[in-house]
């Protein structure tokens, strides 16, 4: 039989004991992502251990009056909010990390276990014993999050602006009676009318949780239903939740672990899956004696949660409930709330902002009439009056529609990138794209094709193509069972027809090369029997294979990286099969052949090993049924091998990989490496995708030197000539000056190589390209990672998992938005440490579930369109925003202010004021939404949210100093049309009209000037609307003419959009032409003429608007251009 050691997925065929792995639920894949950071933190070295530990502290010690100060500057606080999330979730992984760090159960002996938890390994506890410690430390249970329906109803109805709402409702009721003398009907149908938008705005809340919420699963299944354990000298079946800590428990096949034990006894063929934790679906197999410092690798320990798929044991409790492993890994995905994303916040927000201004506006009408109206002009305004105005400006002030508008426009992006083959799993992804500025990703099967395929063999005294395979038939023996039997990948059996390189092969690319390999080289022996398997790891960089042929003796092959195994071998073979040392001059050759190799075609070398033993002293024979004895005499058998051979493959890039890395480029973003590749292979691939571009390719050393030249002479933030060089380039065709862009940047030529200090450097390009490997990152301070992070273009090769995580934390800990890809368990962390974790969809399960966004067809070229998406949400945000401001602010508030301040009869009604915001204006904000991205939407650089907040001030002018103007004069314009057409009474005096508008004014009764005014009110209802159209229009794009992204044809078009001219006529129609409306509502009917009137005042709005885009591109640096929003 053969025993899986892994951490990868198991080779098809095996027995199923052996890789029994149930499907894991969602909860199951977040402990795996956070139980990888968890034992990735445990391994770290002291120094970034205490690097680690000054950041909490420094987050810890951070003064409090810096969240009050981001409360009340919301521009930054939405970010700001994510960030400390983030920490305080850092916070508690590093308290727990902490924590068992200094936990020693794995290593103590197992007396001293007995002895630490006062128990007896014949007897076991005592029935006292047990109860004590049950009062102490509580049920064996997993604490699961509360679910409080009756608080989610009030959040529901009584929480964001329906608290307004409702204030509103019973004000407006109050109004009706018992203030109103007499009762007005129409202050009763506004209150029922809000109470009717109060239960819309709760119904759309309740299904906006229900689509976007993930809850987590119930873990309660995670705990047996009983165990064995002895107890008062006697085995009994005990709940799993009664058990405590030095409880003794035996386990079975089948059990599944019930808490944190340290394994007393375990039979040789012991296996645990602890898939649950670690996401890794092969099972591991269990020992007495600790096998690695880290307590949550070491296979002494049993943690609960995970399942004994073979053999059985015996373990001592040492930790149940919340202090399990388990119990501490799920309070961390149950502390973190089910946050709102970042726009969500900052609109809300900007509602509460509205809100504040509207309070602030109505208590001042409301006090207007009480200290100056209601004593200098009696009857002009009744209490019911004053309150039902005051009330109509926080009802009308606050755009409804907007968290709606919010909601659907990321879930109509998220269906867009569906379309596309995209996955997204929290709406919080979809705007955060538009924000990264740095992607790190994979080499293998992200920017190349996962075809890799032997193209170079060498041997002790000569190198061949693979094609051209030369050597003797004991060489290729050796070559071929070490290819062949180190090897994981298998072969279709349905496409055993076929040649070798046409056959469908399943595995790891790596290992899909090297059997193709060895197919060619002659048909695979099925009478080997492979033992014992050591999969290859990025922390031990080889693989490893016990094998033994029929009545022979096992030995051991091996693969790896060339530079972790020269050190063991001490010999190796000719191309004739004759073993010749393997001195210095030989192993020099062989790393400068690997050099070349890499260089001259981007090779990745695997050093092929093989070890037998003496038939008399094999220290193998013998324990076929002893896995964890093989496992260690395996692993202490890295020394004395011979070399077989020195193999080179090669990984073509996908064809479309340079352009997407440019299309990143001139998106601003830049695009790094990271791979467990040898660095000069990772270069040569790297120049091939255009991430490395850069005549010169600096080093370590480089990095470094710079980071001292920094300390010497701080630079200068760049990031306002940059920003100002990025608008020269995207205008330069429409007249602004260009000359030649550096490759890499968003700056002109002449001012990057400017600032490089060599003019031998300016010469030849600017330095901006740098390889790193893996070991160089050891001891590197703060300093020098501000250097690296400097750099444009990064390869960082030969990286380990941890690596990787440190790598995204030190680029996102200096304000980058970093996305990362991986397909593998070991990923994992740094996945979840990145803002955005990307996923390929042939990754493991795991790494599907944990990440962010899945790329369904695997094509790295999709997350352009992700990029796109995010930035298009932000965009089309905007456009909504500024179609909803003008009209439910400056044109809504402006007419009661006129009514208090100026004395004029109220030119819109608050009943109308509620039309226009819940309904005509929700069908175009809607098809804003929808809106397709602008042609240079991945011309600009990324969104800073520090710096770039979804409203500013010149958003503000835009809104209310420019559209909101013309729509306010447009309607008001129309208000006094239609009263002087009715009436012949002009503006001159209606101002200042106040309680003189009554009977005998201007010879006209009171019903006639009431009938005035509704018409007038209904008619500027009705230019208002009208506005709303032509503002529609220009809201569509921010620089474009709408001659250049029309609505009704071509790949930008929007024909949806048009569907509100007609619904807004319609609703125009039905609220001001059926009686009921206009007796219980004071609206009128709206003459004809009227209809029309209005629309050349829109078109003006559309020519303004043409206009100021117009000088935005052709005069980029003007006044205008500069307070475009």
């Amino acid at each position: 039989m053969e025993i899986q050691v892994a951490e990868t997925q198991p080779p098809a065929g095996l027995p199923v004991k052996f890789v029994q792995h149930a499907q894991q639920s969602r909860t199951n894949l977040q402990l795996a992502a956070e139980f990888r950071t968890l034992s990735i933190q445990l391994s770290e070295g002291d120094e970034r251990r205490n690097q680690r530990l000054r950041n909490v502290q420094g987050f810890l010690k951070s003064p409090r009056w810096r969240e009050l100060f981001n409360e009340i500057i919301p521009l930054r606080s939405a970010y700001q909010q994510r960030w400390t999330d983030e920490q305080q979730r850092s916070v508690a992984l590093t308290k727990i990390a902490e924590h068992l760090r200094s936990t020693t159960h794995h290593i103590e002996t197992v007396n001293d276990t007995y002895v630490k938890f006062n128990t007896s390994p014949t007897i076991g506890l005592e029935a006292e014993a047990v109860k004590r410690r049950v009062a102490r430390d509580g049920l064996n249970v997993v604490s699961a999050r509360p679910r409080l329906v009756s608080l989610k109803l009030v959040s529901w109805f009584f929480g964001g602006f329906n608290r307004f709402l409702w204030v509103s409702m019973i004000a407006f009721w109050l109004c009706w009676q018992p203030i109103g003398n007499p009762p007005q009907t129409g202050n009763l149908a506004l209150a029922v009318v809000i109470l009717f938008v109060i239960c819309l705005q709760a119904l759309f809340s309740a299904w906006q949780e229900w689509i976007t919420s993930r809850a987590l699963d119930s873990i309660t299944n995670m705990l047996p239903a009983g165990c064995t354990v002895l107890r008062d000298g006697q085995q009994q079946k005990v709940a799993g939740v009664q058990l405590v800590a030095g409880d003794i428990v035996t386990l079975r096949a089948g059990d599944r672990v019930p808490a944190d034990m340290r394994l007393v006894s375990v039979s040789l063929d012991l296996l645990l899956d602890r898939s649950v934790l670690t996401g890794a679906a092969n099972p591991t197999i269990g020992t007495v004696n600790y096998t690695n410092e880290n307590y949550l690798e070491t296979r002494n320990m049993a943690m609960m949660g995970a399942n004994v798929t073979q053999g059985q044991c015996t373990g001592v409790v040492v930790a149940t409930g919340d202090r399990s492993v388990l119990g501490r890994v799920t309070q961390l995905t149950l502390r973190k709330k089910a946050a709102r994303t970042i726009l969500q916040i900052e609109v809300h927000r900007l509602v509460n902002g509205l809100t504040t201004v509207s309070l602030v506006v109505g208590a001042l009408f409301i006090l207007l009439w009480a200290v100056w109206l209601r004593t200098s002009y009696p009857g002009f305004m009744s209490v019911s009056d004053a309150l039902a105005n005051g009330f109509g400006v926080l009802v009308t002030f606050v755009p409804g529609s907007l968290p709606i508008s919010l909601t659907l426009a990321l879930t109509a992006i998220a269906k867009r990138m569906q379309r596309h083959n995209m996955l997204i799993k929290n709406l919080t992804t979809v705007e955060t794209l538009g924000t990264v500025n740095v992607i790190c990703c994979e080499k293998t099967g992200t920017l190349t094709q996962r075809n890799m395929a032997v193209t170079h063999i060498a041997y002790a005294d000569q190198e061949c193509l693979a094609a051209r395979l030369m050597g003797g038939p004991v060489a290729a023996a050796r070559l071929y069972e070490t290819a062949a039997l180190c090897n994981d990948a298998v072969f279709d059996p349905e496409t055993a027809h076929l040649l070798p390189a046409e056959r469908t092969v399943s595995g790891d690319a790596t290992d899909c090369a090297l059997l193709r390999l060895a197919a060619e080289i002659h048909s695979p022996a099925s009478d080997v029997v492979r033992l014992l398997t050591i999969p290859f790891s990025l922390r031990r960089r080889y693989m490893l294979t016990v094998c033994k042929q029929p009545g022979g003796q096992p030995y051991v092959l091996i693969k790896g990286a060339p530079e972790t195994l020269f050190s063991s071998c001490t010999l190796a073979q000719t191309a004739d099969g004759t073993l010749v040392p393997f001195d210095a001059a030989l192993r020099t050759r062989m790393e400068n052949t690997q050099a070349r190799w890499a260089v001259e075609s981007g090779c990745r070398a695997l050093l092929l090993c093989r070890r037998e033993f003496p038939p008399e002293d094999n220290p193998l024979t013998g324990l076929e049924d002893n896995p964890a004895q093989m496992y260690t005499v395996a692993t202490q058998s890295l020394s004395d091998l011979c070399i077989v051979g020195l193999v080179g493959m090669v990984d073509p890039p996908r064809t479309e990989i340079p352009s997407v890395v440019d299309t990143f480029r001139g998106a601003g973003i830049r695009v790094f490496m990271v791979t467990g590749d040898y660095a000069p292979t990772a270069a040569f691939v790297a120049r091939q995708c255009r991430i490395i571009t850069g005549s010169i390719i600096d080093s370590i050393e480089d990095a470094l030197d710079r980071a001292q030249n920094n300390l010497r002479n701080p630079v200068v933030d760049e990031k306002p000539l940059r920003r100002f060089a990025s608008r020269l380039s995207n205008f330069g065709n429409q007249g602004a000056p260009q000359e030649e862009l550096c490759k890499c940047r968003s700056v002109p030529a002449s001012l990057a190589l400017a600032r490089e200090e060599s003019l031998a450097e300016t010469a030849v390009g600017c330095r901006h390209s740098l390889v790193v490997s893996g070991p160089d990152l050891e001891g590197l301070r703060a300093e020098h990672w501000d250097a690296i992070c400097s750099y444009e273009e990064i390869v960082f090769a030969r990286i380990r998992p941890d690596q990787k995580l440190q790598i995204v934390e030190e680029l996102t800990a200096r304000s980058n938005y970093v996305a990362v890809t991986g397909d593998d368990v070991n990923d994992l962390p740094a996945m979840r440490a990145a803002h955005v974790g990307v996923a390929m969809g042939n990754g493991s399960e795991v790494a599907k579930e944990v990440a962010d966004m899945v790329l369904l067809d695997n094509n790295f070229s999709s997350i352009v369109t992700a990029i796109e998406c995010g930035r298009l949400v932000f965009a089309n945000l905007k456009k909504v925003i500024i179609y909803l401001l003008p009209m439910t602010n400056l044109s809504e508030i402006v007419p009661s202010m006129f009514n208090v301040v100026l004395g004029l009869p109220i030119p819109l009604s608050t009943f109308l004021m509620l039309v226009i915001n819940t309904i005509t204006d929700v069908w175009a904000s809607t098809m804003l939404i929808h809106e397709e991205p602008e042609h240079d939407i991945l011309l600009h650089p990324p969104r800073d949210p520090q710096k770039e907040s979804l409203v500013d001030l010149k958003f503000f002018m835009q809104a209310y100093g420019f559209i909101g103007v013309i729509e306010t004069v447009t309607g008001h314009f129309m208000f006094f049309l239609s009263i002087y057409l009715q009436s012949g009474i002009g503006p001159s005096s209606i101002f200042m009209a106040f309680n003189r508008w009554s009977d005998g004014y201007m010879g006209y009764s009171k019903a006639q000037l009431a009938e005035f005014v509704s018409v007038a009110g209904s008619v500027h209802f009705m230019a208002l609307v009208t506005m709303q159209w032509g503002n529609m229009f220009a809201a569509r794009t921010r620089t474009l003419s709408i001659v250049q992204q029309n609505p009704l044809w071509g790949p930008k078009c929007n024909p949806l959009l048009l569907v509100a001219i007609p619904i807004s006529v319609a609703v125009a129609l039905f609220v001001n032409e059926i009686p009921w409306f206009n007796e219980v509502f004071l609206t009128g009917r709206i003459p004809v003429e009227f209809f029309f009137l209005p629309i050349p005042f829109a078109v003006f709005l559309v020519a303004a608007e043409e206009a100021r885009k117009y000088v935005v591109r052709r005069y980029p640096t003007s006044v205008v251009a500069t307070l475009a929003w």
